[in-house]
């Protein structure tokens, strides 16, 4: 019965932007401070207060804008909507009603199939968020933090383009990189900082019209909305094929059992009483500002994935990872310049770093060795001069410890350079062979698997500094 229908999703994502003061006052952004902390008379809307927009605002929305290949507008208006709500205490909330700042544009995201999926953008505007209310702090009554009253936000409203739960999750997941490679959101949904409305509906595969829409509220969480995707897709199948009418509604999703429920009918435009910001005056964005705003911008995430996995040669798996993190996607950008193999580069990066991060439980940014120095230090592999694995032991963790070092000289003063003399390698090579005659004509009878066990004693008379290729080579050619 399912397989008849087809999904069809919209998401409007609240990104609430990385700003150190509110969207409209000179009240603190910052989160976890102590209920109510962060308020002032503007932020609550007190009579004689005046609004005034905050520049930074602006700016992020033109970045997204621009990432996304949004049209900017140049002239732009507020707006009140109106709404009674405990955690709103003004009454209204100033948001952009008739002209956002950003119209059209789209996501690129890849399917777990790998091919690209794009999702259109209906628009764009910047908006102010309410506070928060409480109701498991107190056993008789609902408590309200305004901390977050005030705290710009941008919502990015998709076309109904997104066919399923899975590519919902997705969508959202690239939408968090975006905001973080952008350096406006830092996208941690467990504190609110991304939340998401789904407006989902189903019709018959092979229909163009669309069914009646449910919008579900709220969501902090990718695989939340995920689930309520799945949940509503097969209640509304449900039933349409028991001939009940689909209700447009707002519905609220219950995480513990997995459910959606039903908060109230669907609100139109004009139960919300828009109608122009009369203390704010418009904004005016000139060319030259987005000009300015777009040499500001750093390498876009599917830019970066296109670029590793097209020109540098990398797997879908090590691109996906590398862009992931800005921080260490601009790393292998300045590591690459340093060592000759962008692949060996990339493996560092992913392995040696990113385990060392975990270990010690810090970010990209704390990491001590310059992309210059670590370098010169996978160089010292690709020369032949140090093996891998006293390059990512004992190399590595002494230059952990002195970072400022030159590698190098590090590997020299720790008695880790290879032996690459050919005449040293042959005498070790001859005294192997003596002292294994079996094994020598086990291998000349076809046992040519042995030549590992050969390696071994050789690289253990060599103090486990012979150059491993060169000395397979020589004892090749005396076995052979």
């Amino acid at each position: 019965m399912i397989d008849r229908y087809e999904t069809v999703v919209g998401l409007e994502v609240h990104i609430q932007l990385s700003t150190q003061s509110k969207a409209y006052s000179s009240d603190s952004a910052a989160y976890g401070a102590l209920p109510n902390h962060h308020v002032s008379p503007v932020s609550v809307g007190l009579p004689g207060t005046l609004p005034v927009v905050n520049s930074r605002v602006i700016e992020y929305a033109v970045r997204l804008g621009i990432a996304t290949g949004s049209t900017i507008r140049p002239e732009n208006h507020f707006a009140r909507k109106n709404y009674f709500y405990a955690d709103l205490p003004k009454g209204y909330q100033i948001t952009q009603h008739t002209t956002p700042i950003c119209e059209g544009g789209c996501v690129e995201f890849l399917t777990d199939e790998g091919e690209k999926k794009q999702v259109r953008l209906e628009r764009i505007h910047m908006e102010e968020d309410a506070g928060k209310s409480m109701h498991d702090q107190d056993p008789f009554d609902s408590l309200i933090d305004l901390n977050r009253a005030g705290v710009p936000l941008l919502e990015m409203v998709s076309r109904p383009d997104i066919r399923s739960a899975r590519e919902a999750y997705l969508y959202l997941t690239e939408v968090r990189r975006l905001v973080r490679h952008l350096d406006i959101c830092d996208g941690n949904m467990e504190e609110g900082s991304l939340r998401c409305d789904a407006n989902i509906s189903v019709r018959l595969k092979g229909e163009q019209a669309f069914g009646t829409k449910v919008e579900v509220k709220n969501m902090n969480s990718m695989r939340h909305v995920q689930k309520a995707i799945e949940y509503e897709t097969r209640r509304q199948i449900e039933c349409i094929e028991s001939g009940k009418l689909i209700a447009q509604e707002t519905r609220q999703f219950d995480a513990m059992q997995g459910v959606t429920h039903s908060l109230r009918s669907k609100e139109d435009a004009n139960d919300y009483r828009y109608f122009p910001e009369p203390d704010l005056p418009p904004v005016y964005i000139g060319s030259e500002y987005i000009q300015w705003v777009q040499k500001q911008l750093p390498p876009l995430p599917m830019a970066l994935y296109e670029k590793y996995t097209g020109q540098w040669g990398l797997s879908s798996a090590e691109a996906a990872l590398l862009v992931e993190n800005k921080a260490e996607a601009l790393y292998l950008e300045d590591l690459v310049n340093h060592c000759a193999q962008v692949k060996n580069a990339a493996n560092w990066l992913l392995v040696r770093v990113k385990n060392y991060l975990n270990e010690q439980g810090i970010s990209m940014a704390e990491f001590p060795i310059s992309a210059a120095t670590l370098g010169s230090l996978i160089q010292l592999v690709e020369n032949a001069k140090v093996s891998y694995t006293a390059a990512a032991g004992p190399l590595l963790e002494a230059l952990l410890k002195a970072p400022q070092s030159n590698p190098a000289a590090l590997a020299a003063e720790l008695n880790l350079l290879q032996e690459s003399d050919s005449a040293t390698l042959e005498k070790l090579a001859d005294q192997v062979i003596a002292e294994m005659p079996d094994e020598v004509a086990r291998y000349k009878e076809g046992k040519v698997g042995l030549l590992g066990m050969f390696m071994g004693k050789l690289m253990k008379a060599s103090g486990g500094k012979a150059d491993p290729k060169l000395a397979s080579e020589i004892l090749k050619q005396k076995l052979e």
